[in-house]
């Protein structure tokens, strides 16, 4: 009898230690990073830098953000490198703040590792476009927590997925998506709508 009560005692414990795990494991889920849908800003997400270090993206709070998927191989490579460097140049005083996701997922265009591969090719790129994060996928079920935020609130042409490197989100103060454009589009040409904003 009493071997009973002591497999029943511990049973009970091992069901409460499992269901306290359970539940603290979906507190930590339910983050902005768990629960893209719920968020009210980018600045609920915590993304990976190149060197793989954690970076609350609340660190941007009160600055315009512009957010952008790059790639090292891509034709439009050259030129969203040099438009991107004159926008943080002329704006990046003023509070514009550009964040870039390194992203392999269209023609493995962006074969450079994270942390020192990354800076290096960045480097000899001769491309100032601002902060670097780890490489991330942008579409399917492995897309980053804040790429599926971007997406479903600001949707694209045909649809909400991410088309191609170089895709822009344009980010208010207050960490809300306003605007998206094509990878096709000039970062020059988002001059007009950065200014608004600062």
């Amino acid at each position: 009898m009493a071997g009973r009560s002591i497999v029943h005692f511990f049973l009970g414990s091992v069901a409460i230690a499992l269901g306290s795990y359970i539940y603290f494991t979906m507190q930590i889920d339910m983050s902005a990073n768990g629960d893209y849908k719920n968020a009210a800003s980018i600045y609920e997400f915590t993304v990976k830098d190149t060197h793989g270090n954690d970076v609350s993206l609340e660190k941007y709070k009160g600055k315009v953000v512009l957010v952008v998927n790059i790639a090292s191989k891509c034709g439009l490579t050259k030129n969203n490198y040099e438009k991107l460097t004159d926008l943080k140049e002329k704006y990046g005083e003023r509070g514009l703040v550009i964040l870039n996701f390194p992203c392999n997922q269209f023609g493995s265009q962006m074969p450079e590792a994270d942390g020192e591969a990354m800076v290096c090719h960045l480097r000899d790129s001769k491309a100032d476009i601002g902060e670097v994060f780890a490489k991330v996928d942008v579409n399917g079920d492995n897309a980053a927590p804040l790429y599926k935020y971007l997406k479903a609130k600001q949707t694209g042409t045909l649809g909400s997925g991410i088309k191609w490197n170089f895709t822009k989100f344009l980010v208010n103060k207050e960490g809300v998506p306003i605007n998206r454009y094509a990878p096709t589009t000039d970062p020059m040409d988002i001059a007009k709508d950065i200014e608004k904003l600062l």
